[in-house]
């Protein structure tokens, strides 16, 4: 591919990576590259209508192109051009630096060569700005600081173009990103020869930048992304040279810069690309070897999900989109050598086939008649929410007066802070609480309305897999036998722990998060206890739901039409709940051969769901479920399908009366101490 050849790359040695209790493992990986990763709504008449609207899956498809790069390449800059994606510098097979500037043709698959730079370049950054291309630092023996223009009329370089020194980085800087939002370039990431750069530059000709902010955990072979205006950027590799989990949101308006999650493990030379209003982290090297993994991040979703893999590992490569078509290209592979591989990635959108609907009024066997249209209160007793984005607990009555608020001044949080509560629920007959902190690592068990700590499990703000230590719990349960059960998330596994803090059994794995149940789980979210002992399970992965035996017998498992189930509820013998976390989203009642009986999923206007990750039919048979990102609690009449009763302004976050915060979880005590929504727990 390359016509002319430079020095070989050297690469800074990267030490040996500081022992950590952060063990941070995937949460998934599914069998073949088209997977189901999203929903979307395709028209009807909106949330009170008998019929559900159209419902649609979106896959990510990756294949490899038909025709190869002429000569395999890595540590390439990459950018989207309207006439195909530019290819600029890189390492040769032998890892020697290259000059050649190479556009690849997207209708024929070829690549041809239009240009160079002023140099042999690896490890640059490139953007588009205006009728140019900006390529930023690089290096071959040594890194750079500076800054090129390469000339692009009409979308694509003449042929022969050379590109020019336009201008100087603030100091020398390689194995940087950068992505263009609005005509302005942004740069972040980088190394100076020393260790990573934390500042994230601006600049709109490449000869003068201003600092837009800093990193907090800066970092070199960044996945970067823009979108809704938003840079987001995906492990790197750290100064100690170990692979980083972290994702950063980049705010350039604001100027500011912050940590918002983590992948599900530790991954650098990856690419990211934006497709929908998802981002796509494609390959990279986790533990030191070149991977296949596409991870899925929606900014304003819940996390992290697997999206497939790709045709090959690959890592070291670039990526970018044009139009609605994204290109990974070259890279190294597990092997170590480069590729000469072009890998084209799409969303395609595939209609779901409607249920047939049992006649309203039927009740069927969730007993629907039991409804009352005009409730005149829609519950009895007192409701808990999890509001975990205001990182507390309330409850409240009927009459929307709140009883009991914690933390509070009277209630103070225990040691370790209360932050994220997940989910809540009532324990020992209303005299307690227990509560999954879902990012804080730990549950807590609670005295009610004491406030005091009474047990817990895990550390504060720390992940792992050993004895002692969880990685995003969720729905963790008292059982009537005084032991927890709870759904490990990001390590793939069920829990059931003893009083004693000692882990009596364990379903799944943290080393492969992927549908083989009991063996293996794809991200569970869900551990209901059932009436007759077992466990309800639910994978995000692959949109399963499993019943478990203490024990860890599989008694079924089946997949479902939707995107994301979130902690699913038996109603009757052969009839379930469970919310689909989407948006929109929607709850959903289905049988054990996987067909839905009975489906509330607007999808505009004040009863369209948000993200809704719990639903629960109460003793009258309404339903009330959290719509996390529309900040209410709602109780719906499943009959008329119309939102009856909500606490918190739709849409508006707040903590004052009658507002909550992406509230995540509930639970109703009855006014004789008894929780009808989970009968069979301690």
């Amino acid at each position: 591919m390359q016509s002319r050849t430079g020095p070989k790359r050297r690469r800074p040695g990267r030490g040996r990576p500081a022992r950590t209790r952060r063990l941070l493992l995937p949460i998934g990986a599914l069998v073949g590259v088209a997977v189901v990763v999203a929903i979307a709504s395709g028209g009807g008449s909106g949330g009170n209508s008998g019929s559900a609207p159209a419902r649609y899956t979106e896959r990510l498809v990756a294949r490899n192109a038909t025709n190869p790069l002429p000569a395999p390449i890595s540590g390439e800059a990459v950018v989207g051009m309207p006439g195909g994606p530019l290819i600029l510098g890189g390492l040769d097979s032998t890892e020697s630096s290259v000059e050649g500037v190479f556009q690849l043709e997207p209708a024929s698959g070829r690549a041809r060569e239009v240009g160079s730079l002023t140099g042999p370049l690896h490890d640059a950054a490139a953007a588009v700005v205006g009728s140019q291309v900006l390529v930023f630092g690089g290096g071959t023996e040594t890194s750079t600081d500076e800054v090129q223009a390469l000339s692009t009329p009409a979308g694509r370089p003449a042929a022969g173009s050379g590109a020019r020194q336009v201008g100087t980085l603030p100091t020398v800087r390689s194995d940087l990103s950068a992505v263009t939002i609005g005509g302005t370039a942004y740069v972040l990431g980088g190394y100076d020869g020393n260790e990573p750069i934390p500042s994230v530059l601006a600049t709109t000709d490449g000869s003068k930048f201003t600092e837009v902010t800093k990193l907090p955990a800066p970092g070199r072979y960044l996945a970067v992304a823009p979108v809704g205006g938003r840079i987001y950027a995906f492990g790197g590799e750290t100064a100690s040279g170990a692979a980083s989990d972290v994702i950063q949101e980049v705010d350039p308006k604001a100027g500011t810069a912050r940590i918002i999650g983590h992948l599900p493990t530790g991954v650098s030379h990856a690419s990211a690309v934006a497709l929908g209003n998802a981002i796509y982290v494609l390959g990279g090297e986790a533990n030191g070897t070149a991977t296949d993994r596409v991870w899925r991040f929606e900014p304003g979703g819940k996390g992290v999900v697997a999206a497939g893999r790709l045709p090959q590992p690959m890592a070291g490569g670039a990526a970018a989109t044009v139009g609605s078509t994204a290109y990974l290209i070259g890279g190294k592979g597990a092997a170590g050598a480069a590729l000469p591989s072009v890998v084209e990635l799409e969303v395609r959108r595939h209609k779901i086939p409607e249920p047939k609907q049992p006649a309203e009024g039927s009740g069927g066997e969730g007993g629907l008649e039991s409804a009352s249209a005009e409730p005149t209160w829609p519950f009895s007793g007192q409701l808990m929410i999890a509001d975990r984005g205001n990182d507390r607990l309330l409850v409240v009555n009927a009459k929307k007066k709140v009883l009991w608020r914690f933390p509070s001044k009277s209630h103070p949080a225990p040691p370790g802070g209360f932050y994220f509560p997940d989910d809540a629920f009532f324990i020992h007959g209303g005299t307690g609480i227990i509560s999954n902190e879902e990012q804080n690592e730990r549950i807590v068990q609670l005295s009610y309305p004491g406030g005091k700590l009474l047990w817990s499990y895990g550390h504060p703000g720390v992940t792992g897999s050993e004895p002692g230590y969880l990685h995003e719990p969720d729905d963790a349960y008292l059982l009537k036998n005084g032991n927890v059960s709870v759904a490990d998330a990001q390590n793939c596994r069920i829990l059931l722990i003893s009083p004693q803090k000692k882990v009596l059994k364990d379903f799944g794995s943290p080393e492969a998060c992927t549908h083989e149940p009991p063996r293996y789980f794809g991200s569970p979210n869900g551990d209901t206890p059932l009436a007759n002992g077992n466990i309800l399970v639910s994978e995000v992965n692959g949109s399963y739901i499993d019943e478990i035996t203490p024990q860890g017998k599989l008694q079924w498992s089946i997949q479902l039409p939707i995107a994301y189930p979130s902690d699913p509820q038996q109603l009757g013998p052969d009839r379930y709940l469970v919310a689909d976390y989407a948006k929109p989203g929607g709850i959903y009642e289905f049988n054990r051969a996987g067909k839905i009986l009975w489906s509330y999923a607007p999808e505009s206007g004040n009863a369209m769901l948000n993200h809704p990750s719990l639903a629960e039919r109460l003793p009258n048979g309404l339903i009330a479920a959290n719509d996390d990102y529309r900040d209410r609690i709602v109780i719906i009449d499943p009959k008329t399908k119309k939102i009856v009763w909500q606490y918190g302004v739709t849409g508006k976050p707040g903590t004052s009366w009658n507002h909550l915060h992406i509230p995540d979880g509930f639970d109703l005590l009855a006014p004789n101490g008894t929780t009808p929504t989970h009968p069979f727990t301690g």
